[in-house]
């Protein structure tokens, strides 16, 4: 298929010019020579202009760097349902992706694509993102941030959802609720030692008077090993449990959970837990989870959209969306009223 790329680099104009008088865009005006030009060299191409829908500016090929971590299959499944995700968001938009794991070979092939969206948990190093923006200026990133004054980004609003679940064990009349999560990231240049998550607990529950001496342990990626560690550190050093813990992640609260049940803890019973991601896992566990869905369905098409717009507007002003979460309840958390 031609790309808006493609038919810019002919005519000799920028994309983003290309993509807005191709899609008809009633704020934006050209010269008649510059009009014509553009149509010529998308007949000629074979651009189809009856693909355009609703105003849509028509992305034709998009390129997708994917990785996923060879050790960890509960966030594999994570990912590769995103994937499917987008994989069907991208379907319904006439969108033609191109699944790339090397981020250097994007780079080299950086003139057939239209733009690119970034999934999975793989860091890559700042100057591998800058060399990327200088081939492909036009990105999204889902689920993380590394870059963000290069790249737009959609991501789940997981500080909120931190303080959802506080405000759901406050209601519950809880006191001691503790905290359990991996590592920090990156972006930019800088790294945090705690993620979205963990910042948001601690600033909230010192903003709310709650005691959170010894009921925070963080430490290790994502993933049910990670969680069996921290489970285990827990069984260690607390002699009274909280009354629930907020766990990042649920492959770290599948972790949690096979040691408290090898160590004799009983949840709800002994503690409740609160999780997020509601992977199909959490409904599998004993007891199922008490989990924060993420709405990978919004998260794909928002990107998409957003990437649709850095094609058509341009500009060196980055997007970052946020989108909420929605609790689905199981068995490891009541909360009050239910």
């Amino acid at each position: 298929m031609v790309t808006i790329k493609e038919i810019a680099k002919q005519a000799g104009f920028s994309p983003a010019t290309v993509s807005r008088l191709l899609n008809g865009d009633p704020t934006f005006s050209v010269k008649e020579e510059t009009r014509r030009r553009i149509l010529e060299v998308s007949e000629r191409l074979g651009y189809d202009m009856q693909d355009r829908r609703g105003g849509m500016p028509a992305l034709r090929d998009v390129a997708v760097l994917s990785s996923l971590a060879d050790d960890e299959e509960l966030q594999n499944a994570y990912f590769a349902e995103l994937r499917d995700v987008l994989l069907a968001a991208a379907e319904q938009r006439r969108v033609t992706l191109t699944f790339r794991s090397d981020i250097d070979r994007l780079i080299e092939e950086a003139d057939q694509y239209d733009g690119f969206i970034s999934i999975g948990p793989e860091i890559h190093a700042a100057e591998s993102l800058s060399r990327l923006h200088d081939a492909l200026p036009h990105g999204v990133f889902i689920d993380v941030n590394p870059a963000p004054n290069l790249f737009d980004s959609v991501q789940p609003d997981l500080a909120q959802t931190v303080l959802d679940a506080i405000t759901e064990a406050r209601r519950r009349g809880m006191t001691r609720i503790g905290f359990i999560g991996g590592d920090g990231y990156s972006m930019g240049d800088y790294e945090y030692p705690e993620d979205s998550r963990s910042m948001a607990y601690r600033n909230w529950c010192e903003r709310l008077g709650l005691d959170t001496t010894g009921l925070y342990f963080v430490g290790g990626k994502t993933s049910v090993t990670t969680g069996r560690e921290l489970g285990r550190r827990i069984i260690a050093q607390v002699g009274d449990l909280p009354d629930c813990f907020i766990v990042s992640a649920d492959p770290i609260t599948v972790g949690v959970l096979q040691e408290f049940t090898q160590a004799g803890i009983v949840v709800p019973r002994d503690v409740e837990l609160i999780s997020i991601n509601n992977q199909s896992i959490a409904r599998y566990t004993s007891p199922p989870l008490t989990t924060y869905a993420i709405d990978l369905k919004a998260m794909a098409h928002t990107a998409l959209s957003q990437l649709v717009e850095s094609v058509s507007y341009g500009g060196d002003t980055k997007r970052h969306t946020f989108l909420s979460t929605k609790l689905v309840v199981r068995g490891s958390f009541t909360p009050a009223g239910k």
